[in-house]
């Protein structure tokens, strides 16, 4: 190895590879084609020495083709070493200026290749969201991904402890719960429900029930009328007085059941937006409201729920992840074929998923285009010199042969006109 191999001191070895051994087959046969031309025009030089005539001008071509020749193939040999292991000044400048040079790639991408404008132009121009929809739209496709999905929450799932998340629920739901006050959103809530009538089919179904409760339970009704009676009363006056007061209650029931605009109603309408109101204003109601607020979730028993509540979410949402044809899955597939569908469809709608990629895009190389294109600078930095100057020109010094090639060529051509003209001038 020479000296120019060995500058640049040392880091990790590039691994090769069996497209490595094709170019460096390349990269030998162009070396023996360019060093053959030389050897040639030297021989043709030697040949035709102190000739005149036509000779004389292929002597000149020769040996302008042999400065060109020498001239490239210094100027090629110097990026990667010291020609003939000479340290001529500038010469093996990949080895020895290797580090300045991945600054400078890394100056150059971050500016040329990760600008905002650029990467938004070619977001813009790809049509991601046509093409991610076309190939969504393959229920093949939807099924890869539901898969891929459920492997994700599934293994999300694996990661989370039961004693964890049920701290996370209490820290966010319970304590932020008993933080807040609940007289006033809940206020405002109770009168957005009595304006919309929201209340009316919960004030239906109660009625209804009471009404099938009295139905069948008159003797529980009697039964409650007898024995909170006085005890002077005679037994027939109480069994009289309980008869009338099932049947007031039946025909009271009956008719709030078959009267919207019944005064019952009314009454709770009223009632609940009073409450409403003093939720919202009156300072004991809304201490009222706070100290329900405490007692409930501040009961064991509610943090309990809470717990047992995630573990049988979780139970739940584990099955139907582990099978491939549960309705979650399901409804997971026909979404996302749907979704692929109409993003293959709707040019509106691939213009503003287009329009939100390329800004995301845009906002992420501006604010961290230096920060990835340093990925180039520090993995040169780590690169072995001599190693990266030797794949470097595994890489492109095939194509650099033809330098040496053209040199050779075109400085014979020059020889060959100089010779001319100093002939036709002399």
């Amino acid at each position: 190895m020479s000296d120019g191999d060995r500058a640049g001191g040392s880091g990790p070895v590039m691994a090769q590879s069996a497209a490595d051994d094709v170019r460096r087959r390349e990269l030998r046969r162009m070396k023996a084609l360019a060093a053959a031309l030389l050897a040639l025009a030297a021989v043709v030089y030697l040949l035709t020495l102190h000739r005149g005539g036509l000779l004389g001008y292929v002597n000149a071509g020769a040996e302008a083709s042999m400065v060109g020749a020498v001239a490239d193939w210094f100027a090629v040999t110097a990026l990667f070493r010291h020609p003939l292991g000479l340290p001529v000044p500038h010469t093996a400048i990949i080895p020895t200026r290797k580090d300045a040079l991945g600054r400078n790639l890394q100056e150059f991408v971050a500016t040329n290749f990760l600008a905002a404008d650029v990467v938004r132009s070619r977001v813009e121009r790809s049509e991601v969201s046509r093409r991610v929809g076309v190939w969504l739209g393959d229920p093949d496709h939807a099924t890869r991904v539901t898969g891929e999905l459920a492997s994700l929450a599934r293994g999300a799932m694996t990661v989370l402890r039961d004693e964890q998340v049920a701290a996370v629920l209490e820290s966010v739901l319970l304590r932020k719960a008993l933080e807040r006050p609940w007289g006033p959103p809940a206020g405002r809530v109770l009168h957005r429900i009595v304006d919309d009538g929201a209340h009316r089919r919960l004030v239906d179904v109660a009625v209804e029930a009471m009404h099938e409760w009295l139905l069948d339970h008159e003797d529980v009704v009697l039964r409650l009328v007898v024995e909170r009676a006085p005890l002077w009363t005679p037994n027939w006056v109480d069994q009289r007085i309980g008869r009338r007061a099932y049947v007031e209650a039946l025909d009271l029931v009956t008719d709030v059941r078959a009267d919207p605009d019944h005064r019952v109603r009314r009454a709770i309408d009223g009632m609940l937006v009073q409450l409403a109101k003093d939720l919202q204003t009156d300072p004991e109601t809304m201490r009222r409201a706070d100290t329900f607020r405490d007692g409930v979730l501040g009961h064991p028993d509610v943090r309990q729920a809470v717990q047992s509540l995630w573990m049988t979410l979780r139970k739940v949402l584990e099955e139907a992840i582990d099978d491939p044809g549960s309705e979650l899955r399901q409804r997971a597939h026909d979404g996302l074929v749907s979704l692929g569908r109409r993003l293959a469809a709707d040019a509106a709608l691939q213009r503003t998923v287009d329009g939100y990629l390329s800004d995301a895009a845009a906002h992420l190389v501006s604010g961290y285009s230096h920060e990835v294109a340093t990925v180039i600078s520090e993995t040169v930095d780590r690169w072995d010199a001599a190693d990266a100057s030797r794949r470097i020109e595994l890489h492109v010094g095939r194509d650099l042969q033809f330098i040496r090639i053209n040199g050779t060529v075109v400085g014979g051509l020059v020889g060959v006109l100089i010779h001319a003209v100093t002939v036709l001038a002399g």
